[in-house]
């Protein structure tokens, strides 16, 4: 076999339809669009969602309450227990040190550290926010808080 003799399946490639060639072709005078009305016109095809005039679904439910902020900061809560169970005592934690315990996704995250849960060990805590219970209880072990990171 040599590229010369490669050709397509039979049935694989099929000719487009050249409509308005004449009434020869099968596809003349109305072009397959039938007499008169709006889809016999160009551009005659509403969008998705037209119901004939009446109003339209989308527009008929009611819209949701409330408003979200473009700007908003959605930080990732980290509690005081889970410092706990994944660091070394005296360690410095911040964004690459929550990022290898795969905590947080990227080393940049905003990150609000939170006091639930029990703290016995030292930590220096490098973080965008921390609640002022997190904060005493890190300070009670004897770490640090600076923020911002």
């Amino acid at each position: 076999m040599q590229l010369h003799d490669l050709k397509p399946n039979a049935g694989s490639n099929k000719r487009r339809k050249r409509v308005g060639r004449g009434n020869g072709s099968g596809k003349g005078t109305y072009s397959g669009r039938g007499l008169n009305g709006q889809g016999s016109r160009a551009g005659g095809t509403k969008g998705a969602g037209f119901e004939g005039g009446q109003t339209p679904l989308a527009m008929r439910l009611p819209k949701l309450p409330g408003f979200v902020s473009p700007r908003r900061i959605e930080y990732t809560p980290i509690n005081v227990s889970t410092l706990e169970a994944r660091f070394e005592n005296d360690a410095v934690i911040d964004g690459a040190a929550l990022k290898a315990a795969r905590l947080t996704k990227y080393e940049d995250e905003p990150v609000k550290i939170l006091g639930d849960g029990e703290l016995t060990k030292k930590f220096t805590v490098k973080a965008d926010k921390v609640s002022a219970s997190a904060k005493a209880k890190i300070e009670a072990a004897g770490g640090k808080v600076e923020l911002p990171c």
